[in-house]
């Protein structure tokens, strides 16, 4: 107020809401979405259905597929979906351990905020935990190689636990772990993994266990011709990136006919140039063309009769996968291309695929791209198995890349815990309290397992906290017999990255939340009052 006239700093209409009510609020919105997908963790972890404005429906107990399909207005909220965002991007799978932990480290804190215990002090204390959490989990972690393929193949069978394609995630995880052992390259005695050359093919039709793994790549496209033979095999394969027809000339022409004579001759001629092309095409040895452009019709019709299988207008994204499949290379102009440029296939043919019919490149020697044709009964049912698949290969990855490994079950977040407590003494002054709640914190994860396998989680919760203080790292939770157990010899083993990254990712979103304590909202910006009412959890 200026003499009785109040200033206008913020547009009409904006709303404003600062110090502990914001903070409240924000922690509060942030709970309610961590609540809502926690009953998802876990072998024993229910689904979710949800529904968009149009009717489709997705079923599924992925963390970042439930939080993506949401539609969540709140700002405080929106930065939990970008926690399962990164862990999904990272890791491929923990959204939902990450979510779940961002939300009870928020928990925590409200408890301190109400003893007036600053926001900052809390931060700098859960800043010092994550920090020690790291040393802890990497003093935790066992060494993995890519050719221990029975840990590795129990690694993608942890991943796929709590997924609806469980009941086939033996033969999955099998096919996961040859996928992700063949695209493998070591640089540097470093091995690196590009999932993109894993490519993922749906198909509507017979069982989830009819899922198979192609050592090559399957063209969603048919034969150009139907005069081209269905099957070449022992293949010689041209990956041609121009076009296979008469080229047109770069500035506007007119070519004027005046006898029947010059037409003639005028077709001759391009019938020569098309001729030649598919000469000069047999006469390196290729019997396979893959065209990313375009193939003449009359070019098409000399293939087949020279035996040569092709397919045109194929995506760039193909091309390059179909390159480090067979291992040939792409060649931008047929003139230049020669017998040392083709790549070799054992079989190159068309099959029908439900109501489709594919190309399918198999039998590549040492391919570095591969192909995963999921099959299942209906829609909903591949599209979890995608997904149950995406995360098997993920975690395979992240083993392969990293060569650390770590107990699953519970046993993680227990053992965290347990060196947070002893480590918080040291701490000394108000961290101390905050480095604590952190440790308190880290137990929601084995506390949840518990729960949504119907145990009773204070009595495991002691007993799993028992096993640690007596030196059992690994001890985790047995959900079938309701014992604490050597996650190791119960197979339930998880990549280091995956702890790691929840730990780092929820930390940070916690921290980020805390420290805000005003929030502005645009009219219609759907601000501090929209989004999740904690109230109706």
């Amino acid at each position: 107020m200026l003499g009785g006239q109040p200033i206008l700093i913020l547009r009409e209409g904006t709303q404003r809401e600062k110090g502990r009510g914001a903070q409240i609020r924000n922690i509060a919105a942030a709970k309610a979405l961590a609540d809502s997908v926690r009953s998802t963790l876990g072998p024993k972890g229910m689904d979710k259905m949800m529904v968009d404005n149009i009717g489709d429906v997705v079923i599924t107990n992925d963390g970042a597929t439930i939080l993506k399909e949401m539609d969540i207005e709140h700002p405080a909220a929106k930065m939990l979906v970008e926690v399962a965002k990164t862990q999904d991007e990272e890791c491929g799978d923990g959204t939902t351990t990450a979510v779940v932990l961002t939300g009870e480290f928020l928990k925590r804190a409200e408890d301190m905020l109400e003893q007036n215990i600053h926001p900052t002090i809390i931060c700098d204390g859960y800043r010092l935990a994550a920090i020690k959490s790291q040393e802890i989990l990497d003093k935790m972690a066992d060494s993995i190689s890519i050719d221990d393929q029975e840990t590795l193949i129990k690694i993608a069978t942890t991943a796929m636990y709590s997924k609806a394609a469980s009941v086939s995630k033996e033969s999955l995880a099998q096919i996961a772990v040859e996928a992700v052992t063949s695209i493998a390259e070591e640089i540097d005695g470093k091995y690196s993994v590009d999932l993109d050359n894993v490519q993922i093919v749906k198909r509507q039709g017979k069982a989830l266990e009819d899922t198979q793994l192609i050592k090559g790549i399957i063209l969603d496209k048919e034969r150009a011709h139907i005069g081209m033979p269905r099957e070449v095999w022992i293949a010689k394969i041209a990956l041609v990136s121009s076009a296979l027809e008469v080229k047109k000339t770069q500035v506007d022409a007119k070519i004027q006919i005046t006898i029947p004579s010059q037409l003639e001759a005028f077709l001759a001629e391009e019938e020569r140039i098309l001729k030649e092309m598919v000469h000069r095409l047999k006469n390196t040895g290729a019997n396979v063309l893959f065209c990313e452009k375009g193939i003449d019709d009359l070019a098409q019709h000399y293939l087949a009769r020279e035996g040569i299988y092709a397919v045109s207008n194929i995506k760039d994204s193909d091309m390059k996968k179909l390159s480090k499949a067979c291992g040939a290379s792409i060649i931008m102009r047929l003139e230049d291309l020669t017998d040392s440029d083709l790549g070799a296939a054992e079989l190159v043919g068309e099959r029908r695929i439900g109501d489709d019919n594919m190309t399918f490149v198999t039998g590549c020697e040492n391919a570095k791209a591969v192909s995963v044709l999921v099959r299942g009964g209906t829609e909903h049912v591949i599209e979890e198995a995608e997904r149950s698949l995406d995360d098997a290969l993920n975690v395979v990855a992240a083993a392969i890349e990293d060569g650390k490994i770590v107990a699953g079950g519970g046993a993680l977040a227990a053992e965290v815990a347990l060196r947070l407590r002893e480590y918080a003494s040291t701490v000394g002054g108000r961290e101390q309290m905050a480095v604590e709640a952190y440790a308190n914190a880290m137990e929601i994860v084995p506390r949840t397992l518990a729960e949504n396998a119907g145990l009773d989680s204070m009595d495991i919760l002691i007993d799993l906290r028992k096993a640690h203080a007596s030196g059992d790292k690994r001890a985790g939770i047995n959900i079938e017999t309701e014992e604490i157990v050597d996650m190791r010899k119960l197979n339930i083993i998880e990549p280091l990255r995956i702890g790691k990254q929840a730990i780092n990712s929820a930390t940070d979103a916690a921290v980020m939340i805390l420290r805000i304590d005003d929030v502005i909202a645009a009219k219609h910006a759907g601000g501090g009052g929209s989004g999740i009412d904690p109230e109706d959890e």
